[in-house]
């Protein structure tokens, strides 16, 4: 027990503190269980509450075995997410987060337990993500039920990530969250689009298990917005995560938004990407084919989620795209992946029509040429395109013709 209180007093120290994160994270199975039932059983929210114990704690929280020894660290520190983030160690939530979601125990607790953590008793949790979005000024308010967005403030680093990471979890788990969000005024949306840690949370979300109509809503309060929001360096992966998630419809207004800037986005990093990716040219030169093309995508997704999709996205009646329908890790990744492999066939279909077309037109025109001008002069009326061709034929007639002659002289030679 000395031994044991030694090595607590000393995970206290910012050196033995990094020292122990490293065993935690390599040490084997045996040893694991042994500090994890010596060391930590008695001292994990003592050390969760202290500046440098708290990063151990968080190591020990990631490495965890199994459910059981999840069960022992929800029991201690489940009931004291308001404690931890009131003293700012988020990132011990954000351990446990992960962890539920790795070991499959405890996820609605554990998203439960976040939600009544930034919210007052018997009080809507309306105000959830904004509140975890700006941790540090919501707890640093002494009225917090006066407690106002801070316009201009930047986002919590660690407040986008607990939230990127609870957006990972089932639809059912998450509704206060999709809630919160998706109820946000329009302009705290856009100032969170432009900040980073804001469009990752944004960007999460329409990642999630949320419905296609949760989703438009969000998007549905930027419209007007994309061009504004391209410009910025990390708000263009906001806008392209927005056109996949979105219907035809809205996809025509984020292209339209972009048109307005079409001109200045090549400056930008991201730009000739985003304009390249949504095909912006096409919409505005072709704007009839554009809508084609992309309702082309959506009956193609469709059918394939018609056919190996899962019952939930077989009777999806939403007007989305394939986004709508993901529900889990594994199947958006495939989803990712089909969705490349189908633009790709279908870009390489429509440059397979243009040259289709223009191989038409050209015989089209040769034919004309013919019945105009007659066999004598077939080759100044096709032009270079024929060109070949008669070349060839020229060659095989000088051929011919060298032929004969040097065959005449050679009779001449005999009859001599």
């Amino acid at each position: 027990m000395t031994a044991v209180g030694d090595i607590v007093e000393l995970m206290k120290e910012a050196a033995y503190s990094h020292l122990m994160e490293v065993i935690l994270a390599v040490s084997p199975e045996s040893l694991y269980d042994e500090m994890f039932t010596k060391i930590f059983r008695k001292s994990l929210f003592e050390l969760s509450s202290h500046q440098c114990g708290n990063f151990v704690v968080q190591a020990l929280v990631s490495h965890a075995r199994d459910r059981e020894q999840m069960e022992f660290i929800w029991e201690k520190l489940g009931p004291k997410f308001r404690d931890l983030l009131e003293m700012g160690k988020s990132g011990v939530i954000a351990s446990l987060i992960a962890t539920s979601q790795r070991l499959h125990t405890h996820e609605h607790e554990v998203c439960k337990a976040l939600a009544d953590a930034v919210c007052l008793p018997n009080e809507s949790p309306r105000s959830v993500v904004d509140r975890i979005l700006f941790l540090e000024s919501y707890f640093a308010c002494v009225e917090k039920s006066n407690w106002k967005w801070p316009s201009g403030a930047k986002i919590h680093v660690m407040g986008s990530l607990i939230l990127q990471a609870v957006f990972k979890f089932q639809n059912q788990l998450i509704q206060p969250y999709i809630m919160s969000l998706t109820s946000m005024e329009v302009d705290h949306v856009l100032e969170a689009a432009k900040d980073v840690g804001g469009a990752r949370t944004i960007e999460a979300f329409l990642d999630s298990d949320a419905s296609g109509k949760q989703k438009h809503r969000l998007i549905n309060k930027l419209r007007g917005h994309f061009g504004e929001l391209a410009m910025h360096s990390s708000g263009s992966f906001t806008v392209e995560k927005c056109f996949s998630a979105s219907n035809l419809s809205l996809r025509e207004a984020i292209a339209s938004d972009l048109l307005s800037v079409q001109n200045e986005l090549p400056k930008t990093k991201q730009g000739p990407y985003l304009l390249r990716k949504l095909d912006i040219d096409g919409y505005a030169n072709r704007p009839d084919q554009w809508r084609s093309r992309q309702a082309s995508k959506q009956s193609t997704y469709k059918e394939f989620y018609a056919a190996f999709g899962s019952g939930e996205a077989k009777s999806s009646k939403s007007d989305s795209f394939l986004a709508d329908t993901s529900k889990s890790t594994s199947l958006a990744i495939g989803v990712k992946n089909v969705r490349k492999e189908i633009d790709h066939h279908l870009a390489s279909s429509e440059k397979y029509a243009k040259h289709a077309v223009v191989d038409d037109v050209m015989k089209v025109k040769n034919k004309k040429h013919e019945k105009g001008h007659g066999g004598a002069s077939d080759e100044k009326a096709t032009g270079s395109v024929n060109q070949k061709p008669f070349l060839s034929v020229d060659l095989k007639k000088s051929k011919r013709h060298g032929h004969e002659e040097r065959s005449k002289a050679s009779r001449k030679k005999l009859k001599v």
